[in-house]
């Protein structure tokens, strides 16, 4: 397996994995996410592809995308409150739901962690939805913690 920055040529691939990932928000919040959508058009992962600030990494094996890792850079300078900070955020983790179990998303997020390290950042970020029980036990089993809670209270019913 190779882990690489993608190109546009896994653009299918990577939409294939969007929907799947689609798919999981929904089962777990289908009062917040449609069923069948995706996060990124064609035409974004295009973008997204030619943008230094946003790296995507692919994980393939014999020309097939086992998963993708979309990164977000991001830097604090200069900020009245905040100390100044470069982290990469992971935008969004997938792996083809035919090949989980089997390391590929731990390669993934090693690559991320050493590319992070790598290019300055002191530390990678993201955020996983409640009730994403398994990604929850992953990030935890790479020793991630909890930053901040981000809590809702519903005014319906």
């Amino acid at each position: 397996m190779e882990i690489r920055l993608a190109t546009k040529n896994e653009i299918p691939g990577m939409i294939n994995l969007l929907r799947q990932v689609g798919e999981v928000h929904h089962q777990i919040r289908p009062d917040l996410f449609r069923g069948g959508a995706q996060k990124y058009s064609e035409a974004d992962l295009e973008q997204l592809l030619e943008d230094p600030s946003r790296p995507i990494f692919s994980a393939q094996e014999e020309g097939k995308l086992l998963g993708y890792c979309f990164c977000i850079i991001e830097e604090v300078k200069d900020n009245p409150v905040l100390c100044d900070t470069k982290t990469c955020y992971i935008d969004d983790l997938c792996v083809d739901e035919n090949r989980r179990g089997q390391g590929i998303a731990t390669k993934l997020y090693d690559h991320v962690c050493g590319y992070a390290r790598s290019i300055g950042c002191g530390s990678v970020t993201l955020n996983v939805w409640c009730g994403n029980d398994n990604a929850m036990k992953f990030y935890e089993s790479r020793g991630m913690k909890p930053r901040k809670i981000y809590m809702e209270a519903s005014l319906e019913g």
